[in-house]
């Protein structure tokens, strides 16, 4: 008994949630019939006044109701919506007797009464739908809201309650004419394939988009690898989306509401989001100045390593030892940037220490014959070799020539072993760090 309860309970609550967005969907359905109407069929010969008597949304044809309401102004509205709320409620009131004399009858007149009830509950869905296209024109054009509410309110009710009173058999039924309906299930998911279809070739469409994107970027000069990926990847989204809103437009869904829902979710997602918008910001200003590239090898935030990839939250670096580390970029920006390899030179800078009683000038001959013989250092700018310092236990000798920034490390380690051994050849010493003590004897 209990099982029996729950479907029936299941049932209930599926059939009032695809009702209510049959009935919500109203108006998509017209706009689809609208496409080519079949005009009604007119006599020639008779006034314009005596063809469409009385309020025109309880008279017209639903597939021309839209049309006919365009015209109206917003007091007008209010007295369609009016009109169809006072029709709709001397059709429920049918519909409740008929339900009333449904539960006592018997036989070929029980059978009889669910035809007029089936018949009637198919009115009320008509007249639901003109209904939802009067509210649906009189707020485009400044209805009041909560008059409107109020509407709407009175429609999901009817729907809801409408469902809950009826047996497992009419639930059933009914659910089964609303799926095989051209108004109903079929056209549900003749619109969700066509969605599916849509996202899909939407798809396609923005990856060419992107290809041209891309193509266009390699063409501008000085135009970093950061900001090239950023363009590439906002035409593809951008062309994803426009493209989603543009089909979903079409196929009759009012974009007023998502435009208001996200209008007002901004706020909310932007004081949940402050650390995050900063980092996109901060992402867009490295992008704009530049300061640093893919491949770069650079010093952000205290960490040194290559630039893998810049977002617009964060950026990634490899540091030598083969590490990932991950920045935000509001620490990036907000820290000083070091970019080692963004020039194509770079001098290298040794210095080099003798002992106070060796020959200073055959030690900078040396360095310099060593200098001067590698061949990765440039010969112009031309090497630096000079006496620098009189340190504490060492005479200190600077060293600093240029090379290419990819050879820097390559002459950075060949000259300091090299200098070390032409030391040793030439007996200059480098002295360990040493200190002299004076003792004195007082008698």
């Amino acid at each position: 008994m209990r099982e029996n309860q729950g479907i029936v309970h299941f049932l209930r609550r599926g059939l009032a949630a695809g009702l209510l967005v049959l009935a919500a969907s109203g108006q998509a359905g017209i706009a689809v019939a609208q496409e080519n109407p079949a005009p009604p069929a007119m006599d020639a010969t008779a006034p314009a006044a005596e063809a469409s008597p009385g309020p025109v949304s309880t008279t017209v044809p639903l597939v021309q109701l839209q049309l006919k309401l365009m015209p109206l102004t917003r007091s007008e509205l209010a007295t369609e919506a009016a009109s169809v709320r006072q029709l709709a409620r001397a059709g429920l009131e049918d519909l409740t007797e008929a339900k009333i004399q449904l539960q006592t009858a018997t036989g070929r007149q029980a059978d009889e009464v669910k035809g007029r009830v089936d018949r009637l509950a198919r009115e009320r869905r008509e007249v639901f739908e003109r209904l939802d296209g009067v509210l649906v024109a009189w707020a485009a054009k400044g209805g009041d809201p909560e008059a409107i509410a109020e509407y709407r309110q009175y429609m999901e009710a009817v729907m809801v309650e409408g469902v809950k009173s009826a047996d497992l058999s009419t639930l059933m039924g009914a659910a089964g004419k609303w799926l095989v309906s051209a108004e109903g299930g079929v056209a549900l998911g003749l619109k969700l394939l066509g969605l599916v279809v849509a996202f899909f070739v939407l798809l396609f469409v923005a990856k060419f988009v992107a290809s041209l994107v891309r193509r266009a970027v390699k063409r501008v000069p000085n135009l970093s690898t950061l900001l090239a990926n950023f363009l590439v990847r906002a035409s593809f989204v951008a062309t994803l989306i426009l493209g989603l809103l543009t089909v979903l437009a079409m196929m009759g869904v009012d974009m007023g509401p998502v435009f208001a829902v996200v209008g007002g979710a901004s706020f909310i997602v932007a004081f949940a989001l402050q650390s995050t918008l900063s980092n996109f910001a901060a992402g867009l200003m490295i992008m704009i100045y530049k300061p640093f590239d893919v491949g770069n090898f650079v010093t952000l935030a205290g960490v040194s390593g290559t630039v893998k990839e810049v977002s617009l939250v964060s950026t990634t670096l490899a540091t030598p030892d083969n590490q990932v580390i991950t920045i935000p970029n509001g620490n990036v920006w907000g820290s000083i940037i070091t970019n080692v390899t963004v020039n194509d030179t770079r001098r290298v800078d040794l210095v080099f220490g003798i002992a106070y009683g060796d020959d200073g000038e055959k030690a900078r001959r040396i360095m310099e014959e060593v200098v001067k013989a590698h061949p990765l250092v440039l010969a112009d700018p031309e090497p630096v070799i000079r006496m620098n310092q009189l340190a504490d236990s060492s005479v200190n000798f600077i060293c600093r020539p240029w090379t290419r920034t990819a050879d820097y490390w390559t002459v950075y380690w060949d000259l300091t072993q090299q200098v070390k051994q032409r030391f040793d050849e030439e007996g200059i010493s480098i002295p360990f760090p040493q200190r002299d003590v004076h003792v004195y004897n007082h008698a």
